[in-house]
This record gives C-alpha cells, sequence and structure tokens, in this order.
C-alpha cells in the first residue's frame, strides 16, 4: 500500500466531524499554497500583461 493509499484509506475511517475539519484545513493550505504561487509569479514578472504579448491581433 503507498502511503497516498495509506492516507486514503485513514480519511475514509474518519468521523464526519473529523473529516470536516480535515477538508477545511485541506482547502485552506490550498489557498495559502496558491497565494504563494501567485506572488512569486507576479514578483518574477509573469503576471505583467504591459510586457506580454497581446492575444489580440491589430489591425493596421
Amino acid at each position: 500500500m503507498t502511503k497516498v493509499e495509506q492516507i486514503q484509506a485513514e480519511i475514509e475511517a474518519l468521523s464526519k466531524e473529523d473529516f470536516v475539519r480535515l477538508r477545511e484545513w485541506f482547502a485552506e493550505r490550498d489557498w495559502l499554497l496558491w497565494d504563494k504561487q501567485l506572488e512569486a509569479d507576479i514578483a518574477d514578472g509573469k503576471l505583467d500583461v504591459s510586457r506580454q504579448p497581446s492575444a489580440v491581433s491589430r489591425q493596421p
């Protein structure tokens, strides 16, 4: 059994209340990681639209 399969089995065995707590924790952690990645992308200039070529074709 892999580590992920073991975790999945343990999650299946949780009470409803513990599952809700885990789900809330996981969602919060997911958002925090997303925020960190977004901040890193902004710092690296990856989201600076003024520096990226336009996807809209321009007509003369």
